[in-house]
């Protein structure tokens, strides 16, 4: 079906600046996927229109007069769950903390927020919007997931390879996830004691200059020190390390870290599978993978060849995937040993880490 016979997406504008939120309309309406369906100043409107304006998708300020778009996303989520993109400030503080908050609460993504049309990255800074407008109108949100009783499950029938690799304790853990990730990054590492005995590198597809207040906000939730990886940087036990933002993180075969220019791998700067790759060549049996909650298939052909390497994979399963594309498309290729909903992946990885593989 070409597009012009496809329904446009459905786009409701929040945002208190008159002059930014003309910019949004003007933005949306140029896109020929989408159409702005309704555009308010305020939290309480919004909450006051959705129910009537029934958008597919919200573009939402995050520093609004009233209430927050913090609490905004808490209610809509709750009363209307509807996709929610966060359009944010990328150089303010207050405004980095809200929005990875959002995230928690159920938005699907931040971008940054645009600036006047003269300015030089207006271009791109516009394309994201409406991409990442387009793409989230597609995902389905619910108020609340319900979870029948959970059996675990291998992914694939266990090889003799599988049953011994406890004899092998990791020494490093590579973690990715793209839509829906803050969240579950949060939910899994939290789980995870000071003295966790892995460095962790940390894949996030997000926005550039977005990355160094995940990092700060994922730091502040939980006892391991989480920081921005930093190139030739020797990796810590108990520490974790976010690729920063456009730049790929490997693990040198020294053992080091490496933040690459490379060119991007499948669309995608930091790749997901160009770190489980660096991790299957430089750490072999004692690489440790995990993929979570995602769109596309970054990160899949990562963990085949880290398995293959004789590692161990994880991944999080449907019942709990926001979005269940990239760890479907690892269990799909045979890169994955177990899939487990959310809650179970933080303990199974300690007992990884500590050498119970069972």
């Amino acid at each position: 079906m070409s597009m012009a016979h496809q329904p446009r997406v459905r786009v409701m504008v929040v945002e208190d600046s008159l002059v930014v939120r003309q910019l949004l309309v003007h933005i949306i309406a140029s896109d020929p996927r989408l159409v702005v369906a309704a555009a308010v100043s305020s939290a309480e409107e919004a909450l006051q229109e959705i129910g009537r304006v029934q958008p597919d998708v919200v573009s939402m300020d995050i520093r609004l007069p009233g209430m927050d778009g913090l609490e905004a996303t808490r209610r809509i989520m709750s009363e209307h769950p509807t996709p929610i993109v966060v359009i944010a400030d990328s150089i303010e503080d207050s405004s980095l903390k809200i929005s990875m908050n959002a995230l928690r609460a159920g938005a699907l993504t931040v971008v940054e927020k645009p600036v006047g049309l003269s300015s030089a990255n207006y271009a791109g800074i516009a394309t994201t919007i409406c991409t990442q407008l387009y793409i989230m109108s597609q995902v389905p949100v619910v108020r609340q997931r319900s979870f029948a009783p959970w059996r675990e499950k291998a992914t694939i029938s266990a090889s003799r390879r599988d049953l011994e690799w406890k004899a092998a304790r990791p020494s490093v853990m590579g973690i990715a996830a793209s839509t829906g990730g803050p969240p579950a990054l949060a939910k899994v590492l939290s789980a995870l004691p000071g003295d966790f005995p892995l460095p962790v590198l940390l894949v996030q597809h997000m926005g550039a200059p977005f990355m160094e207040g995940f990092a700060s906000w994922l730091n502040g939730l939980m006892p391991l020190d989480v920081r921005l990886a930093q190139d030739q940087e020797i990796p810590s036990p108990g520490r974790v390390y976010v690729a920063p933002g456009d730049r790929h993180l490997l693990l040198s075969p020294a053992g080091t870290l490496k933040v690459s220019g490379e060119p991007p791998l499948g669309n995608q700067r930091p790749s997901a599978t160009m770190l489980f790759q660096s991790i299957a060549r430089s750490a072999g049996r004692r690489g440790l993978g995990v993929i979570l909650t995602g769109m596309g298939e970054d990160g899949a052909q990562g963990l085949v060849e880290m398995r293959q390497a004789g590692g161990y994979a994880l991944a999080e399963d449907d019942s709990t995937a926001v979005v269940y594309g990239m760890p479907a498309a690892a269990a799909r290729l045979g890169g994955v040993n177990l899939s487990l909903p959310l809650d179970l992946i933080g303990p199974r990885i300690l007992k990884l880490a500590q050498g119970d593989g069972e």
